[in-house]
C-alpha cells in the first residue's frame, strides 16, 4: 500500500480528536510538485522548510500534551486501584464481593483504553517520522537538493519522536493490568473463576473503537518498521531490532474478543 493511502487510512481509524494531528501528507506532495514543476528557488525551498517546520510544531505540541496527560491517567488509575483495595479489603474477607467486582471491572475497562491509547500515540510517531522522510526523499529526488539527511538528524531529536517515557508508560500499564486482572490458573475458587468471566466481559465492553484502533495501529507499525524494497538509512528499524524494543512490548491484552 502506498504511503499516502495508509496514511489516510489511520487517520479514519483513529480518534477523531486526533485526525487533524497528522502530517499534512497531501499539502505537501502538492508543493513539492508545484516547486519541481518550475526553476527551484531558495525561496521555494524555505517556504517548503517552513511547512515542515510548523508541521513538526504541531506533532511536538500534540505528542507532549498526550505525554503529560497520560502520566496524570496513569497516577490516577494507581490511586483508583489503591483506594478500591483498601476499601473492600482482600479476597475472602470483602463486606460486599459484588461491589468490588463493579469497582475493579469499571477500573479494567479504563486500563485497557489507555493501554490502546499509548498505542495509537506510538503509531501517531512512527507515521508522521515516516511521512517526513517519504516527502524529503521526493522532495530531494524531483529537485535535485539534499534536505532529507540534515532535516531528519533534527527530527529525530524532536519530543514527537522520543518514545522513551511512552514506552515506560506501557510497560507501568502492563503492570497494572496484571494486578487487577484476576488469575485464571486452574484450581481457583468458584468467585476468582465468576471474577475472570466478570473480567474478560469488562475488556469486551470496553470501547472497541480504541480496540479496533490500536490493532489497527499495530499492523500499521508492524508495515513501517518491516524492510522493504524501500527500506533504507531513514527508515523505521525493522522488527526484531533492538530499537524496535518498544513495539515488542506492545502487546493487547487477551483475550480481547474483537467483534
Amino acid at each position: 500500500m502506498k504511503f499516502g493511502k495508509r496514511l489516510k487510512k489511520q487517520i479514519e481509524e483513529t480518534l477523531p480528536e486526533w485526525r487533524d494531528k497528522f502530517l499534512s501528507y497531501k499539502d505537501l506532495k502538492k508543493l513539492v510538485r508545484l516547486i519541481s514543476a518550475t526553476h527551484p528557488s531558495p525561496d521555494a525551498e524555505s517556504e517548503f522548510i517552513c511547512l515542515l517546520d510548523s508541521e513538526i510544531d504541531k506533532f511536538n505540541a500534540f505528542f507532549v500534551e498526550q505525554e503529560e496527560e497520560f502520566v496524570i491517567r496513569k497516577k490516577e488509575l494507581q490511586e483508583r486501584i489503591k483506594m478500591v483495595t483498601e476499601i473492600f479489603g482482600p479476597a475472602g474477607s470483602r463486606p460486599s464481593e459484588a461491589e468490588y467486582t463493579t469497582a475493579m471491572t469499571r477500573i479494567r475497562k479504563e486500563i485497557v483504553n489507555f493501554h490502546g491509547e499509548m498505542v495509537l500515540l506510538v503509531n501517531y510517531s512512527n507515521i508522521n517520522y515516516t511521512g517526513l522522510a517519504k516527502i524529503l526523499k521526493k522532495y530531494d529526488k524531483r529537485t535535485g537538493a539534499v534536505l532529507r539527511l540534515p532535516f531528519i538528524e533534527k527530527v529525530l531529536q524532536q519530543p514527537f519522536f522520543t518514545t522513551e517515557l511512552i514506552s515506560r508508560l506501557v510497560k507501568e500499564c502492563e503492570d497494572m493490568m496484571d494486578s487487577v486482572f484476576p488469575s485464571a490458573a486452574a484450581g481457583g475458587t468458584a468467585d476468582q473463576a465468576a471474577e475472570m468471566r466478570e473480567a474478560e466481559s469488562a475488556v469486551a465492553a470496553a470501547e472497541q473503537s480504541i480496540f479496533r484502533n490500536a490493532v489497527a495501529a499495530l499492523v500499521t507499525m508492524h508495515e513501517l518498521r518491516n524492510g522493504s524494497s524501500t527500506y533504507g538509512q531513514f527508515s523505521l528499524p525493522p522488527l526484531g531490532s533492538p530499537d524496535s524494543d518498544l513495539l515488542q512490548s506492545l502487546q493487547l491484552p487477551s483475550p480481547i474478543p474483537i467483534q
